[in-house]
């Protein structure tokens, strides 16, 4: 299988280690100018840390730390200072992350680049040997020299600062400070240009404190709702409680996950609050998050005990079908439709629908009692129905495209546009590596197809290819000639068996091209 990166092996993916919900502040004219005051004074003080920690550089340690968190408790307390020098840090090395995955993305696009200047004006792909065709004019490879020039000028740069520890990273957002030069594009003016960057800019987020009274002493909301927010010392002129405490005449009512949150202030352990108004609607909102105990991993095996459901991420659709335990098919396909357009509202509702009647029909099949029940064994793991989704965290998922491709972008999103696939307990998610469809179709496609849809076929292929190895050539030449009866064939794939370019992929139950 030249060409064909190789095929990593499934994994059980471990379940979310943390959990974050939102709820609506009603909050009053005197509230909302004493949070503005108040974020925008802690927020200068985040500006001012962020400065003095992007000029150490490389040379910070836990001295400088303790020093830039001393200069900060002066003026607010230990507490907002402990929150804003662990968000300047987050927000360093989040920078410093973005500056390896823009080299990575730098040498890929150079070494495509360079790749298709290496071979002839118009000369074509060759798959089989692993080359990529040419530029199909003089102005086109004159274009991309040029390019390949400012790249190299760009990553030179990168890997200087690299080297030097040097971050450029603006409070607020880039994308949000260079927009002041382009209202009349963005259709704002400079009052709500300058409306958006103080309330990027504010800071008004406290880590929680487990063993300390409802789990936060920074930002408190009690049991019945109510918001406590401890000012900082240079504003305790403002405080209208006891101890320096401001309380909003807003309740607070988390509508999603609210006994878990209550359940959870009420032992005393720790959450973290974020408050931020969203200028565009005119709303404050506060975000509470606390990490979880992780769950126990279950085996592979065991999540496999009831077959999976496969499941294929497309434009429009998932595409699910069910897998028996030898990695079969089972039953017809379901496909669980969305629309992508309109608004982002519009657009994450439709994931979370269509990800919805997913689960729904993953529990369907899990719940489904067996002809023969085995005794389960105390302390025995459950069997579960598991879902694996494509892994698209892919070295591959480059400008590169495909090996022995030309170097175009393929047609596939990057996760940057995909949802999260967040299961409940006893739903497993397993991680199925795709690969190149169309080097796959090119090497392995067998020369009698079954007529399935594509994205079926698909499923079947990325999915079923991985549980189990391929079974003799034989098993399969006689599911081929028998292929309405599938039950009479229960295939068991056999270990250490190779496959010829031509042998079906599917246990020769299945014909997925």
């Amino acid at each position: 299988m030249g060409g064909l990166r190789e095929v990593a092996a499934p994994f059980v993916v471990p379940g979310p280690s943390g959990v974050a919900i939102r709820a609506r502040l009603r909050v009053s004219d005197t509230d909302a100018a004493v949070l503005r005051e108040v974020g925008a004074f802690l927020g200068a003080l985040a500006s001012r840390d962020l400065a003095m920690r992007s000029g150490q550089g490389l040379a910070h340690d836990a001295a400088a730390w303790a020093v830039r968190q001393r200069e900060l408790s002066g003026a607010s307390s230990s507490r907002w200072a402990g929150s804003i020098t662990k968000a300047t840090h987050d927000q360093w090395a989040l920078a410093r992350r973005g500056q390896v995955a823009e080299m990575v993305w730098l040498r890929g696009q150079i070494a495509a680049i360079e790749a298709r200047l290496a071979r002839p004006l118009g000369a074509e792909a060759s798959k089989r040997e692993g080359l990529v065709r040419g530029y199909g004019s003089r102005a086109e490879r004159h274009a991309k020299s040029r390019r390949l020039h400012a790249l190299k000028d760009r990553l030179a740069g990168l890997e200087a600062d690299w080297a030097d520890g040097r971050v450029h990273v603006v409070r607020g957002g880039k994308q949000l400070a260079r927009l002041r030069h382009h209202l009349d594009q963005a259709g704002l003016d400079e009052h709500g240009w300058r409306e958006r960057w103080q309330a990027a800019r504010m800071f008004l987020a406290a880590d929680g404190e487990s063993g300390k009274r409802l789990g936060n002493e920074t930002i408190r909301i009690t049991t019945t709702g109510q918001v406590l927010i401890k000012l900082p010392a240079a504003l305790a002129y403002l405080a209208n409680a006891p101890q320096g405490r401001y309380v909003l005449d807003a309740v607070v009512m988390f509508r999603h996950r609210g006994e878990e949150w209550l359940d959870r202030i009420s032992a005393n352990n720790a959450v973290a609050y974020r408050i931020h108004h969203d200028t565009v609607r005119g709303r404050w909102y506060v975000t509470a998050s606390w990490q979880r105990t992780p769950a126990p991993v279950l085996p592979l095996r065991t999540a496999l005990a009831k077959g999976v459901v496969a499941v294929d991420m497309n434009d429009d659709h998932l595409a699910a079908w069910r897998l028996d335990i030898h990695g079969n098919p089972v039953g017809e396909p379901r496909r669980f439709f969305h629309d992508l357009s309109g608004h982002t509202q519009h657009r994450d509702a439709q994931i979370r629908h269509a990800l919805t009647r997913l689960l729904h029909h993953a529990r369907r099949h899990r719940d489904r009692r067996p002809r023969h029940r085995r005794r389960q064994v105390p302390g025995e793991a459950r069997p579960q129905q598991a879902l694996p989704p494509s892994d698209l965290l892919l070295p591959h998922r480059t400008a590169e495209g495909p090996p022995g491709g030309d170097g175009r972008r393929t047609g596939h999103r990057t996760r940057r546009g995909r949802p999260g696939l967040h299961l409940p307990v006893g739903c497993p998610a397993l991680a199925a590596v795709p690969e190149h469809r169309a080097a796959a179709r090119a090497q392995q496609a067998p020369p009698r197809a079954r007529r399935l849809r594509r994205a079926d076929g698909a499923v079947v292929e990325q999915r079923a290819a991985r549980l189990r190895p391929h079974g003799p050539r034989a098993v399969h030449e006689r599911a081929l000639r028998f292929p309405g009866h599938l039950e009479s064939f229960p295939v068991q794939r056999l270990p250490g068996v190779a496959v010829a370019p031509t042998t079906p992929l599917i246990g020769g139950l299945f014909q997925v091209w």
